[in-house]
């Protein structure tokens, strides 16, 4: 098996709303994504899988010395073996891979987050840099294009938040913010019961509130010139408000199961959303034809 075909397979098996928004990029990027999305995956796995965290800790440092052997040019494993190629053609900084295992590693240090402002650091470090990284890859002239990444990585994590909400309460993790518990009066075993009350349907119309927020922000930030480059972060972006529609469709019964879209769904709105990009961007062409 190729590096390439190993960064596939973990890509596809996952199921994720990201890898079939991958399906319509050119070969390159198309490579290029699905090792960076492989190798967040490898180093999240390793935190939500069930052994000892002291092992935990052990194998996230592999990975830091991996990703310092992959920018020495010295890769060992077939996700970095993947990623080599990639590194050089885009530029992709080595400070933000390394980012994003102290994200994972916060998961091992801490499963209670005080307020919001705490919890922005780790979305920041979990989502936020995977948008730079990703932006990077798709291309872009105007650097606001980097503000749109980060607030639409910002976006994402919150969606996973409230989607995973009983998933994490297994695990005795609770990512929203405790001082927004309190304000809701939703205790910390209603999570961990199951107990959707009007005061949790509160708490969460707040949260997906803020997420959409984050969205419409992010897409008001997005130059109309890097649009189109960047239209697999607004596939991206109409499948995971899709998951939040479901969630409001479902009565905020995120307590009791876990919202998914079924692979055919996503898959379509992929395409719809491509294909209505594609024609907004040969619109812009003929309205700006020194873009061309």
């Amino acid at each position: 098996m190729t590096p390439e075909q190993y960064c596939q397979d973990k890509a596809a098996k996952s199921g994720s709303s990201f890898y079939y928004s991958f399906l319509f990029l050119p070969e390159q990027q198309r490579k290029a994504i699905i090792a960076l999305y492989a190798f967040c995956r490898e180093v999240d796995d390793i935190v939500d899988s069930n052994i000892d965290s002291h092992i935990k800790q052990t194998k996230l440092q592999w990975w830091r010395d991996e990703i310092q052997a992959l920018f020495k040019g010295q890769p060992q494993h077939p996700v970095t073996q993947a990623l080599m190629p990639a590194i050089a053609q885009f530029n992709l900084p080595q400070e933000q891979f390394e980012e994003i295992i102290n994200g994972m590693e916060m998961d091992l240090q801490q499963s209670r987050y005080d307020n919001f402002k705490d919890l922005s650091l780790y979305c920041h470090r979990v989502a936020s840099v995977v948008g730079l990284l990703a932006a990077e890859i798709f291309g872009y002239q105007d650097r606001k294009t980097q503000k749109y990444a980060h607030d639409l990585g910002m976006a994402f994590q919150l969606t996973n938040i409230l989607r995973d909400v009983h998933e994490d309460a297994q695990r005795n993790r609770i990512y929203l913010p405790q001082d927004e518990l309190q304000q809701f009066n939703v205790s910390e075993n209603d999570i961990i019961q199951g107990r959707t009350s009007d005061k949790f349907i509160e708490l969460m119309k707040f949260q997906m509130q803020r997420a959409q927020n984050y969205y419409d922000k992010a897409i008001n930030e997005l130059p109309e010139a890097d649009r189109y480059n960047q239209r697999v972060g607004l596939v991206m972006a109409r499948i995971y408000q899709s998951t939040l529609d479901e969630i409001v469709n479902d009565g905020y019964r995120v307590l009791q199961h876990r919202i998914k879209l079924t692979p055919l769904r996503k898959l379509w709105l992929a395409w719809k959303t491509i294909r209505q990009e594609k024609r907004r961007y040969k619109k812009w062409l003929r309205l700006n034809p020194t873009h061309r």
